[in-house]
């Protein structure tokens, strides 16, 4: 498995966070699907809250 940096902003409250994270896995769009699971599971985000800009592999 690869290692991708995936970098976007979601909204929190009124404003909109941008967030880098690194994630494992096997192509790009699966890291896309791991930030919007991990997103919507810690901080209760919805998919469509959650803008991603690049996937770049690490």
């Amino acid at each position: 498995m690869a290692k991708f940096v995936v970098q976007g902003s979601f909204k929190a409250g009124v404003q909109w966070e941008k967030f880098s994270k690194e994630i494992e896995a096997v192509n790009p769009k699966n890291a896309e699907e791991k930030v919007y699971t991990t997103f919507g599971s810690k901080h209760k985000v919805e998919r469509r809250l959650i803008k991603i800009e690049s996937v770049k592999e690490a």
